[in-house]
C-alpha cells in the first residue's frame, strides 16, 4: 500500500513538476523581495558598494571652481604651537584672508570653549592670586575671544556649528532666511536635536552660520550630506551651502518641494530643490544629497601657517581672492578625517570643498524617487523571465540566460550613472534573478533526478538501455496515462510448448523458458524493442513507444531476422529443438501506463494489436516462422520479403496481405532469390485469380527452387489448389483466405 500510494503521489508530482519548478521559483523571488523590505535588508550595503565602486571606475571631472582650503596641517603644528591656536591667531588668519579678498571665509571647526590661553583669562587668575595690577587696561584686547569675534565680524565669515540628538545646547539664530513653495521643509525633515555651538561673542558677528554634520552611513562613508537641517523647527543650511549664499552676497535660500508650483502634489511631502542665489541644488526626498567625489587627492591647499608670514602671505593672494577660502584640519591628532567611496582617510573639510565644486559644477548624481519601485519591478519582471523557461531548456541554457540578463542590468545600471548621472541599483534586481535560478534549477534538478529514476524502474527492465538513458534524459517523450500512436507490434510464441515441456520438472521448465526469453530479448532491445510482457512461452513487443523511433517497422523487421539466427544457435547445442511463429504489424495503437491505481504496466492496446496477435497465430496455419502484415512490410526496407496470402483474419472484415521475411538486403540481391521472388508471384497471382491448373503447375516449378523451410507453406497451397479442383471454386472468388482461428 505505501508503495502504490509512492506511486500515485510520485506520478501526480511527475505530472505538475513544470507548476512545482515555476513556483519554487516563485517562493525565491518572494523572499529575496521579503528581506528587501525588511527592516534588517543586506541589500542597501551591497547597494551603496556597487555605487561606490562607479565612482572610482567614473569620478566627477574637477570643476575648477572657485574653492581653496586652509590646511592645519602638521606642518602648520609644527611651526605654530599646538592646537588649539590663540584665538587671537585665529583672528590674524581671518584678517589675513579678507584682506587677500576671500568672498567668504568658511570655518569648519566649532570653538565651544574660552580661549584658555587669553590674557585676560591670566589677570584673572592674577587678581585671584592677589595680585595689584596698576594702569588702565582694555579688558576688550586683552580677550582673545572677543578679538576673534571683531575679526569675524570685519570679515564675510562663516561659521559652524554641530547639531545632535545627544545633546542639549540650544542652536543660535540662524544667519539666512529660509522661503519655500509646497509643504512647509519643518513639517517633514527629521529633527535633528540640540546643537554643539560657537561662543555668542564669535556667532554673533559670523556673516554666516552652517551645519557641519555629513550623516555618515553605518560602514563610516560620507555619501549622502543634508543641505538644510531641522533643529526644533527652525532650518539651518549646511556649511557649504550657507558658505555660496554669503560668498554670492544673498540673503535667503528658497526650497522647492512637492506641490509646489510646477511640481506634482505625490501626497507625500519631499524636498526637490534647494536655491542658493544663482544656483539650484536637486535634492533627495530629505533634503540631502550624494556627493559626486572627484579623483584628485585633495582641492587647492594653502597650509595655514603660510598666511601668518607677512611674506608668504603676500604672494597667496591670486590662490586666494575671490575664492571661497575653507579653514579646516588634517591632522591626524585633531580627529577630523573621514572615509569616502574614493579613500579611507580625508579631511572632512575637503568633503566641504567638494560639495561646493560639485554645486558650482552642476554635475551630480542623484537617486530618483521612482528608482527603488523601478528596480522592484524590474527584479519581478525578469525572475519571472529566468523562471518560465527553466522547464523548458537545459541548466546551461538557463544559467546563459540568466547570465545575459544580469549582464544587461548591470549595463543599464552603468550606463545610468556615466550618461544620466542616475544611481540605479543592479544588486537586487541580480539577487532576485539568482534566487530565482538558482531555487528553481535545484528543485528542477531534484524532479528530474525523481522523473530519471522512476523512468528507469518503469522501463528498464523492458526498454532497451540507450532507450532508457534517451528517455531518462528526456522524460518529456513519455505520456502517463495513454497516448494514440502509430506502433510495430511483434508477438512471438513458442510452437508446441505443451509437448515440449512433457517429462520437465517445474526447475528444468523455467530454466528451458529462461534460455529461451533471454536470448529474443536481448535481440529485441538492442533493436530498440519495448518488452510489454511475457506470457508464458509467448513474448509481447512494440517499437515507436515510449521514444519515437522514425523506422520502426524496419527495426522491428531485423529483430524478427536476429531472433530467427539466435534461435538457431540456440537450438544447435540442446537436444530439445525449440520452434516460434513470430507475428508483426503496424497501426494506431494506445499506449502508456494502463492498469488501476494499485498496479500498472506499460502496454499498449487497440485493434492493432489484436491483429497482430491473429498473424502470429497463422504462422502455424503457414507452415512459416513469420508473417508480416502489409502495413510492416511497406516500411521493412530492402529485406527480402515474399507476399504470402491475403487473410481475412477473426473478426475484420478488410483483408491483410501478409509477408514473410527471408534474408536482409544481401540475401534480397543474390540470383537464388530473384527467381525464387519471380516464381512464388506468378503463382500466387494465378491462385489468385482462380486458375488453379495453371496455379497447380507453377506451384511445382516454385518447389523446386525453394528452400528447406518454405516447404510447409507451398504444401498449405498445394492442398488448397487440390480442395478447390475437387470442390470448385468458391462462389465470389476473390482469392482472399478467411481465417476460422485466432
Amino acid at each position: 500500500m505505501a508503495n502504490a500510494g509512492f506511486s500515485r503521489i510520485f506520478s501526480f508530482l511527475l505530472r505538475k513538476s513544470r507548476t512545482i519548478i515555476w513556483l519554487s521559483g516563485l517562493a525565491a523571488l518572494f523572499f529575496v523581495c521579503l528581506i528587501s523590505l525588511s527592516a534588517f535588508s543586506p541589500f542597501e550595503r551591497f547597494q551603496v558598494q556597487v555605487f561606490d565602486a562607479y565612482q572610482r571606475l567614473s569620478p566627477r571631472p574637477y570643476g575648477e571652481s572657485p574653492v581653496v582650503v586652509v590646511d592645519i596641517d602638521e606642518e602648520s603644528l609644527a611651526k605654530v604651537g599646538q592646537w588649539p591656536w590663540p584665538r587671537s591667531t585665529m583672528a590674524d588668519l581671518t584678517d589675513q584672508l579678507g584682506a587677500l579678498g576671500a568672498a567668504a571665509v568658511v570655518f569648519d571647526i566649532v570653538f565651544s570653549e574660552p580661549d584658555r590661553t587669553s590674557p585676560a583669562r591670566a589677570l584673572n587668575r592674577l587678581k585671584d592670586a592677589g595680585v595689584t595690577l596698576t594702569g588702565e587696561l582694555d579688558s576688550s584686547k586683552l580677550d582673545n575671544d572677543v578679538v576673534f569675534g571683531e575679526a569675524i565680524g570685519r570679515n564675510p565669515a562663516v561659521m559652524g556649528l554641530l547639531l545632535s540628538p545627544t545633546v542639549t545646547g540650544k542652536p543660535p539664530a540662524p544667519k539666512s532666511g529660509v522661503s519655500y513653495g509646497g509643504a512647509d521643509p519643518a513639517s517633514y525633515l527629521p529633527l535633528s536635536g540640540g546643537a554643539i555651538r560657537n561662543l555668542p561673542v564669535l556667532d554673533g558677528p559670523a556673516t554666516g552660520l552652517g551645519v557641519l554634520n555629513f550623516r555618515p552611513q553605518l560602514d563610516g562613508i560620507v555619501r549622502r550630506v543634508p543641505m538644510i537641517a531641522n533643529a526644533g523647527g527652525v532650518l539651518y543650511p549646511s556649511l557649504a551651502l550657507e558658505a555660496l549664499r554669503v560668498a554670492q552676497g544673498a540673503s535667503t535660500f528658497l526650497v522647492r518641494g512637492t506641490g509646489a508650483s510646477g511640481e506634482a502634489d505625490t501626497g507625500v511631502a519631499a524636498m526637490i530643490a534647494i536655491k542658493a542665489g544663482n544656483f539650484t541644488i536637486p535634492t533627495n526626498a530629505d533634503g540631502s544629497i550624494w556627493v559626486y567625489y572627484t579623483d584628485r587627492e585633495k582641492p587647492p591647499t594653502i597650509s595655514a601657517h603660510q598666511l601668518l608670514d607677512p611674506v608668504l602671505a603676500d604672494q597667496l593672494s591670486d590662490q586666494v581672492a575671490g575664492n571661497i577660502v575653507l579653514l579646516g584640519t588634517s591632522a591626524q591628532l585633531l580627529l577630523d578625517l573621514r572615509a569616502t567611496p574614493m579613500s579611507a582617510s580625508v579631511a572632512g573639510v575637503n568633503i566641504h570643498a567638494e560639495i561646493i565644486d560639485q554645486i558650482l559644477s552642476g554635475v551630480s548624481i542623484s537617486r530618483p524617487d521612482w528608482a527603488e519601485g523601478m528596480e522592484f519591478f524590474a527584479a519581478i519582471a525578469l525572475s519571472l523571465l529566468v523562471i518560465l523557461p527553466i522547464p523548458f531548456f537545459t541548466v546551461a541554457a538557463n544559467v546563459l540566460w540568466a547570465a545575459l540578463l544580469i549582464c544587461l542590468v548591470v549595463f543599464a545600471g552603468w550606463w545610468s550613472f556615466t550618461d544620466l548621472q542616475m544611481l540605479l541599483d543592479p544588486v537586487f534586481i541580480s539577487v532576485s534573478i539568482l534566487a530565482s535560478l538558482g531555487v528553481g534549477s535545484t528543485v528542477r534538478l531534484l524532479v528530474s533526478e525523481n522523473e530519471e529514476r522512476f523512468v528507469r524502474e518503469a522501463f528498464g527492465r523492458y526498454l532497451a538501455p540507450s532507450l532508457v538513458n534517451q528517455l531518462a534524459r528526456n522524460p518529456g517523450g513519455l505520456v502517463l496515462g495513454g497516448e494514440d500512436r502509430e506502433l510495430t507490434l511483434l508477438f512471438c510464441d513458442i510452437r508446441g510448448f505443451t509437448n515440449l515441456s512433457e517429462g520437465l520438472n517445474p526447475t528444468e521448465l523455467t530454466e528451458l523458458l529462461n534460455n529461451f526469453l533471454t536470448p529474443m530479448t536481448d535481440v529485441l532491445l538492442q533493436h530498440g524493442a519495448t518488452i510489454d510482457k511475457y506470457m508464458g512461452d509467448a513474448i509481447m513487443a512494440f517499437w515507436n513507444a515510449p521514444i519515437d523511433q522514425e523506422d520502426h517497422a524496419r527495426s522491428a523487421c531485423h529483430a524478427v531476422l536476429e531472433m530467427q539466427t539466435a534461435l538457431a544457435e540456440l537450438n544447435s547445442g540442446h537436444s530439445r529443438e525449440i520452434k516460434i511463429g513470430i507475428g508483426l504489424n503496424t497501426g494506431e495503437c494506445c499506449v502508456g501506463n494502463l492498469g488501476s491505481t494499485q498496479r500498472f504496466n506499460y502496454s499498449a492496446i487497440g485493434d492493432a494489436v489484436n491483429v497482430a496477435a491473429r498473424i502470429e497465430a497463422l504462422t502455424k496455419q503457414y507452415g512459416v516462422v513469420n508473417l508480416v502484415a502489409e502495413t510492416t512490410a511497406a516500411g521493412a526496407g530492402d529485406l527480402a520479403k515474399l507476399e504470402i496470402d491475403r487473410v481475412r483474419v477473426v473478426g475484420r472484415t478488410e483483408p491483410t496481405s501478409m509477408f514473410t521475411l527471408v534474408g536482409d538486403n544481401n540475401h534480397k540481391k543474390s540470383a537464388g532469390f530473384i527467381e525464387l521472388e519471380a516464381a512464388h508471384h506468378r503463382m500466387l497471382s494465378v491462385y489468385h485469380s482462380g486458375d488453379l491448373e495453371t496455379a497447380r503447375k507453377c506451384l511445382a516449378d516454385v518447389k523446386k527452387i525453394a528452400p528447406d523451410d518454405l516447404h510447409p507453406l507451398y504444401s498449405v497451397y498445394s492442398r488448397r489448389i487440390e480442395d478447390m479442383m475437387a470442390n470448385g471454386v468458391p462462389e465470389n472468388w476473390d482469392g482472399v483466405f478467411v481465417a476460422q482461428e485466432k
